[in-house]
């Protein structure tokens, strides 16, 4: 997959997670036009291959923000990032207005949550920046039945409204969508079959970190995030999106050791 002009391919690499919101489920994730540049090279020393910031929390019952607001949220952080680092940058917004401002300001790819159903324009922004997609699935109710043949579905009709708009075939990548639209036991259903998504020919990209699939409070839940990451590396994953950098890097490192030597 291309991302910024950099080509990902053949290891799992880490999307690090900056929230440039106030109520991001998990505080140590959070970030402001103050420490930003502060939490990017961190991320960026620790190993992070892109960063993903996000201006509107998706935690379970969140409120949502606009799209204004978001980019009230992210002009700053995005123009001070690519203006000090070299490193692609991330955007997760499901806005096109958002995405458009994201991408005039530099930003690499857009990381949209309703893989491009929930605003129509959005392939249209993207196609025309000539950035990377990650095409995530949602669903506005609980899945019922067999999740993968729902999920796939999804993403395949994501695909072809991605391509249709113009979109680079090798600027896709896909994800599952863990905590979204599913039950505890249909995240672990779908994170012990994510190669199962392999089938559309696109990468993957596994968002599980520190998730409440997991038990427990937020700060309880690396050790079960690292086991994840792990899983990952075995099914041949591209990326990874977290919150702790320098933990799943090493995580990252030692499976392929233990696994491919």
């Amino acid at each position: 997959m291309i991302v910024g002009g950099q080509s990902f391919k053949n290891r799992t690499y880490v999307l690090a997670i900056i929230n440039l919101t106030p109520d991001s489920f998990w505080h140590e994730s959070r970030a402001n036009c103050d420490d930003v540049l502060f939490r990017a090279e961190r991320a960026i020393k620790d190993g992070a291959a892109i960063l993903d910031l996000g201006a509107q929390s998706t935690r379970p019952n969140y409120t949502e923000v606009s799209a204004d607001e978001e980019i009230a949220r992210l002009e700053k952080p995005l123009a001070a990032i690519k203006r000090e680092f070299g490193i692609p940058v991330s955007v997760d917004t499901y806005f096109s207005k958002c995405a458009r401002a994201a991408l005039d300001l530099g930003a690499d790819m857009i990381n949209d949550v309703w893989g491009l159903t929930r605003d129509n324009g959005m392939a249209e922004v993207v196609a025309k920046a000539g950035a990377a997609v990650c095409i995530m699935h949602n669903a506005p109710q609980k899945l019922q039945g067999d999740i993968f043949a729902q999920i796939n579905s999804f993403l395949k009709n994501s695909v072809n409204t991605a391509l249709s708009a113009g979109i680079d075939k090798d600027k896709i990548c896909l994800d599952g969508g863990i905590g979204f639209a599913k039950d505890r036991e249909q995240n672990w259903q779908l994170l012990n079959g994510y190669d199962r998504l392999s089938g559309l020919g696109y990468p993957l990209l596994l968002g599980a970190s520190r998730k409440s699939m997991f038990g427990g409070n937020p700060a309880d839940r690396l050790p079960a995030t690292l086991e994840s990451t792990r899983l990952a590396v075995r099914k041949k994953v591209l990326f990874v999106r977290v919150h702790d950098v320098a933990e799943n890097v090493r995580a990252i490192k030692e499976e392929y050791e233990r696994n491919f030597g």
